[in-house]
């Protein structure tokens, strides 16, 4: 199949007009009318995932963070990101991001049900399409009351992390939750006016942390990395039943860093 294919495919699902204006989605390198056989997904194109595409045989990379964000003046080797772009023109794999439009329009309610809550509803609105109200992140109530331990447990072992970073007293009782994927600690105080006990997000730095518990609202940091990597899994599911001839592959599941 054409490149293309998949790609308007994807724009249909998940269009780029939902994404963020400092965003950079879609298309980002390579002849969308190459031919694709083996599509490889992962959240972050580094120069190890891009390696570990290219010894797979990946002809299509999807990404979750788009490697190119701004302008770039100069693309040569003496960058990472140059070293790249030239590595996916030079092996001809088309590279394709869906970012702020997949967090919209996917993500939040993949977060909504990793994440235990139901009765949902959006925790930021950004607009309203196709007759429904969309935005970031999910705020809804958790199948029963329970500790901010417990809750912090349940978060690592759906998330399948090896830890969990917790604000707030332990002991606790938490009923309404909020969620937004990768750094969400911009929708806090959508969080505590949606009347949420805790908040589940990544990227919380000391002083938002204690701020926060101090206006009433628990944090559970499980990380950028932590909260995302399963868009390389639920994307992986989508195309698998859309396109049943496609190869598909997925980049190790690795934490960025290492705690010791």
């Amino acid at each position: 199949m054409k490149a293309y294919e998949l790609t308007s495919w994807l724009e249909k699902k998940y269009p780029a007009d939902a994404a963020e204006d400092w965003d950079n989605v879609g298309l980002l390198t390579g002849d969308d009318t190459n031919e694709i056989s083996h599509v490889f997904l992962a959240l972050d194109l580094t120069e190890e995932t891009l390696a570990e595409a290219i010894r797979d045989g990946a002809d299509m990379i999807i990404t979750h963070h788009p490697m190119i964000f701004s302008g770039i003046k100069k693309i040569n080797n003496h960058s990472f990101t140059g070293r790249k772009i030239i590595t996916l023109i030079r092996k001809g794999i088309v590279y394709y991001a869906m970012h702020t439009n997949y967090d919209v329009l996917g993500m939040a309610d993949l977060s909504a049900a990793y994440t235990k809550m139901h009765n949902t509803e959006v925790l930021s609105v950004t607009e309203e399409r196709n007759g429904e109200v969309q935005g970031f992140g999910r705020v809804g109530d958790l199948p029963e009351e329970m500790t901010l331990r417990e809750y912090a447990q349940l978060i690592k072992k759906s998330l399948k992390l090896n830890d969990v970073k917790v604000y707030g007293d332990l002991d606790s009782r938490v009923k309404r939750a909020a969620v937004c994927t990768g750094s969400g600690k911009s929708m806090i105080q959508d969080a505590i006016k949606a009347g949420a006990d805790v908040y589940v997000t990544g990227d919380i730095d000391h002083h938002t942390g204690i701020d926060t518990v101090a206006q009433g609202l628990a944090l559970i940091d499980a990380g950028h990395y932590g909260t995302e990597y399963v868009f390389m899994d639920a994307m992986k599911k989508e195309l698998a039943q859309a396109f049943p001839d496609l190869k598909i592959s997925c980049a190790e599941v690795k934490s960025p860093y290492t705690i010791l």
